[in-house]
């Protein structure tokens, strides 16, 4: 659902029904890596140079290195995470 420029030139995108976050470079090859809950949403660049995801079918917010590691984080119940931006501060 979401796209974003990530730290390593490449996009990476959010694929909701597929369950994968995905990754574009600038020559067309495509990597795609599964995430835990398998539904990610939004997807942005934060300032740890990891990408930062949103999965609101299961009350999570995700990460993912540039070199693929994902990890998934539980929000309080029922807030359903759909958006994700990095501030000026730095702070998701």
């Amino acid at each position: 659902m979401g796209i974003t420029g990530g730290p390593d030139t490449a996009l990476w995108f959010a694929e909701q029904s597929a369950g994968n976050i995905g990754r574009t470079t600038t020559s067309g090859a495509v990597s795609e890596y599964a995430t835990p809950s398998g539904s990610p949403y939004q997807i942005t660049t934060g300032a740890d140079g990891a990408l930062w995801f949103t999965e609101p079918a299961t009350n999570n917010i995700g990460r993912i290195t540039p070199a693929g590691a994902v990890s998934e984080f539980a929000v309080p119940s029922g807030n359903s995470p759909q958006g994700i931006v990095a501030g000026p501060d730095g702070n998701l």
